[in-house]
């Protein structure tokens, strides 16, 4: 393949954001395109018995297997590192294949690890049933209580992980303040960042040692492909990351690869208007519904903070109804132009009843103790006119009588 000015480093580090997002880590092969390649190959072939040999050795440079390397993964990898601000880059094959990874690949038997209690239903799973089955003690803090995190540090502490905003409470947790905390202990902080990206927030600008994405969500943005992705450094990655994901084989695909590669180039524009829009339609939704949890309104609790790590509030937030589950199903069955879907990041408006969904695994204790009622739904707004989501959310509330 020919190495063009995409893979050039001292030609990417001065390029924009935007800039980036679309050329970052391009290589094109001798066919001179323009659009990325798809390289859908399992193995690759070596002129000789020693040149393979000397690939595998790591003498040599060049590709041996797909669940290792892949050109079109590559590209990928080497374009989210360039807009993170990351060294490395590791992609997977979903976002919870990124968690898993990521956790796994630094916790043993014996080990333990501070995590914000709220976040992702799967995440939660991961800390409440499959650590502690293999021996790994985890302590559940109120993530935006900075001072919890410095008060359950232990001495077999090895990593802090949180998400912010955090899923689906919209709760904001001070990054530079928990990863200050976690430096100074020699504890690494890992901070799931599928909410925002790298195009509204930037978690290693502010200490972050590993980044974690759903690439499925905003990256994609069209709700096409499961992707994941792993931001840390080099040596992070070659040396912790890479040994346990190469032998797991949580790979991305390479069509799988290019699509996200294809969302990245408008990740941009999409998350600064989807942001814009989220701001008109939770104004409307303020004041006709019991509470709406956006960060980007100043009646949130966290919204100093929120505007001072992101550049926009994003596309997502969630809204307390003041009734039960039969209220919110009633909404959610009333939509006429907005999807009854539990996806998010989509360009596509969808809201989802976290309770009986993304988050139905909890048990109702720890669901009420994160603040999941059964009047919650959670939002996600695209890239429709925001005056038809609005006219949409008007009929259906008013239906529920509200």
């Amino acid at each position: 393949m020919k190495r063009k000015s995409g893979q050039d480093p001292a030609i990417t580090r001065n390029w924009k954001p935007a800039t980036l997002a679309i050329r970052g880590g391009t290589a094109r092969s001798d066919f001179g395109e323009t659009s990325e390649a798809i390289f859908m190959t399992s193995g690759y072939s070596y002129e000789n018995a020693e040149e393979a040999a000397a690939r595998f050795r790591g003498d040599t440079p060049g590709m041996t297997y797909s669940r290792l390397q892949n050109p079109t993964v590559e590209m990928l990898e080497k374009r989210i590192a360039l807009m993170e601000g990351a060294e490395s880059c590791r992609a997977t094959a979903s976002g919870m294949a990124a968690m898993s990874v990521a956790l796994l690949s630094m916790l043993s038997a014996g080990d333990h690890m501070v995590a914000g209690k709220i976040m992702f239903g799967s995440n939660r799973w991961l800390t409440d049933t499959l650590f502690p089955r293999y021996g790994i003690e985890v302590t559940l803090v109120d993530s935006h209580e900075t001072a919890q995190w410095e008060a359950a540090v232990r001495p077999n502490t090895k990593v802090f992980f949180f998400e912010t905003p955090a899923n689906p409470s919209m709760q904001i947790s001070d990054i530079k303040g928990i990863c200050d905390i976690a430096r100074a202990h020699g504890i690494i902080s890992i901070v799931d960042n599928a909410f925002a990206t790298s195009a509204l927030q930037r978690p290693m600008e502010m200490g972050a040692d590993v980044v974690c994405y759903s690439a499925t969500k905003l990256m994609d943005g069209q709700g096409r492909v499961l992707a994941g992705a792993i931001c840390s450094s080099e040596q992070m990655i070659t040396e912790t990351i890479l040994p346990f994901h190469r032998n797991v084989g949580a790979t991305l695909s390479p069509f799988n690869a290019w699509v996200v590669l294809k969302g990245l180039e408008t990740l941009d524009l999409r998350a600064h208007r989807q942001s814009e829009n989220a701001m008109k339609v939770a104004q409307f939704l303020e004041g006709r519904v019991k509470s709406v949890l956006y960060p980007g309104l100043e009646s949130h609790p966290h919204h100093k903070l929120a505007m001072q790590q992101m550049v926009a509030a994003g596309p997502i937030f969630s809204i307390l109804l003041g009734g039960g589950r039969k209220e919110a199903h009633g909404l959610l069955d009333g939509l006429n132009l907005i999807d009854i879907s539990n996806n998010i990041g989509d360009s596509r408006s969808l809201m989802t009843h976290p309770s009986s969904t993304t988050h139905f695994g909890m048990s109702e204790e720890a669901r009420l103790a994160v603040g999941i009622t059964e009047d919650m739904i959670r939002v996600n707004i695209g890239l429709e006119d925001a005056d038809d989501l609005i006219a949409d959310l008007d009929q259906a509330l008013t239906g529920i009588g509200l």
